[in-house]
């Protein structure tokens, strides 16, 4: 099981950098500007943040199994259809089921994670986001050289999809914790799962403020992630693609230490810690006049943003261990809200203002995230410990 939720994240991993790393070349083959590519952007979050959430629904009536290994076929097809698209309309058509199944595929993984690992769900959920960070550094770094040698972005894209189908496969042939809520219409045979509360997780005020975290740190993060190629544009591709990587080096790094030190601290003061180191890194790499230096802080960005995620979701499932699956779908959906808006809305600020100001938006947001959080904390500094973090308070 852990095989393949690691799989999959590899996969949404390396399959969400294609289009950041492949920007330039998309750009003249399709005859596109940043606006355009903004639009794009917008689509794929949109049926992203879709995905996640209706993966978290169609889990609680039909089974974890069924939904999570028809996603990752429809993100495979989806990618493939990327891949052969020979205009921009189909282009942004394809993006539908791309961006679906990887957003059903994040959201399913980490509600299954919460069920399976319900101690010390901070070191499994930073252990599983590693594997997306490893596949997000990964694709920038091949790509780069792949391009630089003469290979089309077509065979790159179609490639990808193809991997998916077997993954698919694989998902549906394993056994796993039942996602499945009772009362619901029935599902596949052996995903029941007495004993699990229907009740529904209320929207109490930390509830509120960890998806207002959750989605101003993925606009900060995605936003950086989707335009720091075009953002370098004076390096050459190479320099461009491998500081992507050293930024996902860098979030990767910080989900492995975070896996091995994440759940001897207060969930929510971690997090909060690593927004700000975050967010003051973002401001200073795009201020400072040396590429050297800015590729280096972009990849200090990386290792602090790292943990931010995962531990959200973490915080998440510790105030609702009942509705795993629900709860992350809700966060990751709420998340990728952040995606649908502001790095889309990036494309249009470089074409009227200058990327420059669009990234230190970016920095604004991971501001936000920290406030976000920092509310969190206040509100559960009396609540008890429980299982290695405090539990928000109410619900």
């Amino acid at each position: 099981m852990r095989a393949v939720g690691y799989a999959s994240f590899l996969l949404i991993g390396w399959s969400g950098l294609l289009v950041p790393s492949l920007i330039r070349s998309l750009e003249e083959a399709l005859g596109q500007s940043d606006a355009g590519i903004g639009i794009f952007y917008f689509v794929y979050a949109l049926s992203y943040a879709t995905g996640s959430i209706a993966g978290g629904a169609a889990s609680e009536r039909l089974g974890r199994r069924a939904v999570l290994a028809a996603m990752a076929a429809v993100h495979g097809v989806g990618l493939v259809a990327l891949g052969i698209a020979p205009g921009w309309s189909l282009f942004l058509v394809a993006a539908l089921p791309a961006g679906l199944g990887a957003g059903a595929l994040d959201g399913g993984m980490n509600g299954l994670f919460l069920d399976a690992f319900r101690s010390g769900r901070g070191r499994a959920l930073n252990t599983l986001h590693f594997y997306f960070g490893i596949g997000a550094l990964a694709a920038p770094l091949a790509i780069g050289l792949l391009v630089d040698a003469g290979l089309s972005w077509r065979p790159i894209i179609a490639a990808t999809g193809l991997v998916a189908l077997p993954l698919a496969l694989g998902i549906g042939a394993i056994e796993m914790p039942p996602g499945r809520q009772p009362g619901m219409p029935p599902g596949p045979a052996g995903d029941e799962a007495p004993g699990r509360s229907r009740a529904r997780p209320g929207l109490s005020l930390p509830l509120v403020m960890l998806a207002a975290a959750i989605a101003a740190y993925v606009a900060s993060e995605v936003g950086v992630s989707n335009w720091l190629v075009r953002f370098l544009a004076s390096a050459p591709l190479v320099v461009a693609t491998t500081s992507l990587s050293l930024f996902w080096a860098g979030l990767a790094i910080g989900r492995l230490i975070s896996a091995r030190i994440a759940d001897r601290f207060d969930h929510v003061r971690f997090a909060a810690a690593a927004a700000a180191v975050a967010t003051g890194a973002l401001v200073a790499a795009v201020l400072v006049p040396w590429l050297p230096l800015s590729i280096a802080l972009f990849a200090i960005v990386g290792v602090a943003s790292g943990p931010i995620f995962p531990m959200i979701i973490a915080i998440g499932g510790e105030r609702y261990p009942d509705r795993s699956a629900a709860i992350s779908g809700l966060l990751v959906s709420t998340a990728v809200v952040g995606g649908i808006v502001y790095p889309p809305l990036m494309g249009f600020m470089s074409v009227a203002f200058g990327l420059t100001v669009a990234m230190l938006g970016a920095a604004l947001l991971g501001g936000a995230c920290l406030g976000a959080l920092l509310v969190v904390s206040a509100l559960t500094r009396t609540e008890p410990a429980r299982g290695g973090a405090r539990r928000p308070n109410g619900g």
